[in-house]
């Protein structure tokens, strides 16, 4: 077995293309921590990953849907998009659907993503086929870049205010506010090819 501490948080591509290069380097994941990932040995290739972004989903909903890929045969692991290790914590989600802005420990809290797996078929591994559908997927991540972008943004305002003047705090803010707005264009650029594609079909 092998042991590799690594954290992506919010860098969903960066943690797919990982663990499919562990995969094509003969690692099967078998086990996930909060900064841990344990890998058993398999052949090279045999194994294919996706990730999964549902914090926008209720607790309920959530495990339907888990359910609903095993029941495809695909293997599910449940990982965390922050660093948190404390217990009974809830959270609000703004960019989440009903139930799904409230995420509480025990629950969904610290189960931002689902690691999707299974067995290489020589075909590409896409969760969502349709256009319309993976336009949908991306809203809910565009949405949590753009309220972290916003909300740094609207401190950054405040402490302005507040001081009158261009403090640490408030360039701090500002360049967090412009760092969020890269994945968040990114995303956006997405969903509108995806819509496009879309309309294209209908």
């Amino acid at each position: 077995m092998k042991k590799y501490c690594r954290f992506f948080g919010c860098f969903l591509d960066a943690q797919e293309n990982w663990l499919n290069k562990m995969a094509q380097k003969g690692y099967r994941l078998i086990r996930t921590g909060k900064m841990t990932y344990d890998f058993e040995k398999c052949k090279p290739g045999e194994y294919q990953y996706a990730i999964e972004f549902v914090a926008q989903q209720s607790f309920k909903s959530e495990k339907e849907y888990r359910t609903f890929l095993e029941a495809l045969g695909y293997k599910v692991f449940y990982k965390n998009i922050n660093l948190n290790f404390s217990i009974g914590k809830i959270k609000w989600r703004p960019y989440g659907r009903g139930m799904g802005q409230i995420s509480t420990s025990p629950g969904s809290y610290n189960k931002e993503l689902f690691i999707v797996e299974k067995k290489n078929d020589g075909k590409p591994f896409n969760l969502h086929t349709m256009n319309c559908d993976k336009a949908n997927y991306y809203k809910p991540l565009r949405n949590a870049w753009l309220t972290i972008a916003a909300i740094s943004l609207a401190f950054a305002v405040w402490f302005y205010i507040d001081t009158n003047s261009i403090s640490k705090e408030v360039i701090t803010l500002i360049i967090l506010s412009l760092l969020c707005s890269i994945p968040m264009l990114k995303y956006q650029k997405r969903i509108s090819y995806f819509s496009v594609q879309s309309n294209t079909e209908e």
